[in-house]
């Protein structure tokens, strides 16, 4: 049984399958079933090896030794360095506000529709354990204090939309064959036919996950969507968002309900898109001051 489907429409051909917890799609505007047989191997492929490499949920791979290294230290390769170099540089542009150590909140947050709050205690606790500054590596070695995890999940599926978009670049551009690769809304185009419609994709609503809000058009480049529209609680009349602050152990305050990003590059997109929301009500302003375009909801 494939890894895949192959759906063929009246001007196009979709590749579909599901990886990192998402709905993943690749739009060829090619019906050519052999060459998009060939395109959807290789994204699936791709895909497999950097969810098997990267992933906190798997057993057995590179992230897992990381984690579970009690200060000792593990061989990491030039894509792992690079991954954490550029985390680094997030942890930085954002004042500490985008950390991937900031994983372990999630051992005491829960946001489920009857959750509720953690001790201040709990919260004090848990702070000791969360600090970009904590690791240490280099290109070969990697290694930080017991009790602490790292977590790419904050910038893994653009990355993967990224390395996806790259691979296949030139064997669609030798078909001039203009395509998309969606991963969860995350997003890539490349346009190569000048004559090739616009993609069209759908913001999903603030109020209703289920409804669009608005509709964009992509051609060429990137776009990313952060929110906090489907994991929050309410607890005594307020309303808890997933998006945590590292510092303080507890979620943003005011921040906007979702932001989409458009860069050159998946991976840009996302991040300016995370660290606005990070921003809370100053959302807006961290975007254009990096002179990013956006779309943001309330």
């Amino acid at each position: 049984m494939s890894d895949y489907q192959l759906i063929t429409h009246q001007d196009y051909s979709k590749i579909a399958f599901s990886a990192m917890a998402s709905t993943c799609e690749v739009l060829v505007r090619n019906l050519d079933k052999k060459f998009c047989h060939t395109i959807a191997k290789i994204v699936t492929s791709e895909t497999k090896r950097i969810e098997a490499k990267f992933s906190r949920y798997a057993k057995d791979n590179l992230v897992y030794r990381m984690n579970h290294s009690n200060d000792q230290s593990v061989n990491i390769d030039t894509e792992t360095f690079n991954l954490l170099e550029y985390a680094r540089n997030l942890f930085e542009l954002s004042d500490g506000l985008f950390d991937i150590t900031s994983g372990v909140l999630r051992e005491i947050w829960s946001f489920t529709p009857n959750s509720k709050p953690p001790t201040e205690s709990e919260v004090k606790k848990i702070l000791k354990r969360i600090g970009f500054e904590s690791l240490h590596y280099d290109q070969q070695v990697f290694s930080m204090p017991k009790d602490m995890q790292i977590d790419f999940g904050g910038i893994g599926k653009e990355y993967a939309v990224d390395q996806i978009s790259k691979m296949i670049k030139e064997k669609c551009q030798t078909k001039n064959a203009s395509y998309l690769v969606n991963f969860g809304g995350d997003l890539s185009a490349v346009k190569f036919h000048k004559n090739d419609p616009d993609w069209i994709v759908g913001l999903e609503s603030v109020n209703d996950i289920d409804q669009t809000a608005s509709v964009i058009k992509i051609s060429h480049g990137s776009v990313a969507t952060s929110g906090n529209t489907k994991r929050f609680f309410e607890y005594q009349g307020k309303r808890y968002g997933h998006l945590l602050n590292p510092k303080t152990g507890y979620p943003i305050d005011d921040a906007p309900r979702s932001i989409t990003a458009f860069s050159d590059s998946c991976v840009l997109a996302g991040s300016f898109s995370s660290l606005a929301m990070l921003q809370g009500k100053q959302a807006e302003k961290f975007l254009k001051d990096q002179k990013i375009k956006y779309i943001c909801l309330w």
